[in-house]
C-alpha cells in the first residue's frame, strides 16, 4: 500500500496558513439557531489519499481532508465495504468525505446496499456513489446519495467550484416523492441505490423494498472527460466528528445497463 505523501505535507501547511484546523461558522450543521451555509471561494484542503486495491476499488482519499481523518476496510467474506468520515458536508461549492475509487473511462453501472450502524447519527449524514472529475474538493461530479433520515438525492456539480444543484426525493409510508413529509408519515428508507453513466446522462436508480432495482426520476445531462474516478463513500455531515455507513453488494462494471 503507497501512500500520496504530498497531500500530508501541504494540508498541515494549508490549515495552519488560512485556519483551516477549526470548525469555521459556516461549516457547523444546520439547527434551529444556525443554518450551514457554503464556503468561501478561498477555502479548500488538498485531498489525503492512499493507493492500494480495496475491494474492486484502486485507492481511498479524504476529498477535503476533514479534521477528523476518515478510515476503510473490506470484509472478503461478506462483500461489506465499511466507510468511516467525518466531514461537514458533500454540497455548496466544495466537499469533505471518505471516497473509494477506481479511474474509469466510458459507461458504468454502480449500485450498492446501504447499512448505518449508529441508528443515532446526523439525519443529513450521507452514504455515496459518486463520479467525479478529479479528487479535488471542488470538482464537477455526479452524486447519488441517501440520507440517513432517509432522503434519495441525485445531484450534479456541472464544473469546477459551482455550487451542487440536485433533484430530491422523500418518501413517506404512502410512497409519494416530493417535499417534507407530514411528521404523521413513517419514511421509507430505501434498501439499495445506483447509479448508471450512459455516454452524458446519468440516472438515479432504486430499490425501496427489495423490489428490482428501477430508474427514478429523470437524469442530469453532464461531460466528463477520459478518465474519471467512480467510486462509493461517506459523509458524516459533522466536520469533526465521524459516522459510519456498510456498502455491501456493491456493483461497479464498465458498462451501462447492469445496474441490480
Amino acid at each position: 500500500m503507497r501512500r500520496i505523501v504530498t497531500a500530508l505535507l501541504l494540508a498541515p501547511f494549508a490549515a495552519a496558513a488560512w485556519g483551516q484546523d477549526k470548525v469555521p461558522d459556516w461549516a457547523l450543521p444546520s439547527s434551529p439557531t444556525h443554518m450551514q451555509v457554503s464556503p468561501p471561494p478561498e477555502f479548500h484542503r488538498p485531498p489525503t489519499t492512499i493507493l492500494g486495491r480495496i475491494g474492486v476499488f484502486d485507492g481511498q482519499s479524504d476529498v477535503g481532508s476533514a479534521l477528523v481523518p476518515g478510515s476503510s476496510s473490506f470484509d472478503k467474506a461478506t462483500g461489506a465495504y465499511t466507510i468511516t468520515g467525518a466531514g461537514y458536508n458533500v454540497w455548496y461549492v466544495r466537499d469533505e468525505f471518505r471516497y473509494l475509487w477506481k479511474t474509469m473511462t466510458g459507461d458504468v453501472s454502480l449500485a450498492a446496499d446501504i447499512a448505518y450502524p449508529d441508528p443515532n447519527g446526523y439525519g443529513d449524514r450521507k452514504a455515496v456513489l459518486v463520479i467525479r472529475q478529479s479528487l479535488d474538493d471542488d470538482a464537477k461530479e455526479v452524486v447519488v446519495a441517501l440520507h440517513g433520515a432517509g432522503m434519495i438525492h441525485l445531484a450534479q456539480r456541472p464544473a469546477t467550484g459551482l455550487r451542487v444543484k440536485d433533484m430530491e426525493y422523500r418518501m413517506g409510508e404512502r410512497g409519494v416523492p416530493g417535499g417534507k413529509s407530514p411528521d404523521s408519515l413513517v419514511p421509507v428508507i430505501a434498501k439499495r441505490i445506483g447509479l448508471e453513466k450512459r455516454g452524458n446522462q446519468f440516472a438515479l436508480f432504486v430499490s425501496l423494498e427489495g423490489e428490482p432495482m428501477h430508474q427514478f426520476g429523470p437524469p442530469v445531462t453532464l461531460d466528463f472527460a477520459a478518465p474519471f474516478y467512480v467510486g462509493i463513500g461517506f459523509c458524516s455531515h459533522l466536520p469533526d466528528k465521524a459516522d459510519t455507513a456498510v456498502l455491501s453488494n456493491v456493483v461497479l462494471e464498465n458498462k451501462a445497463g447492469k445496474v441490480r
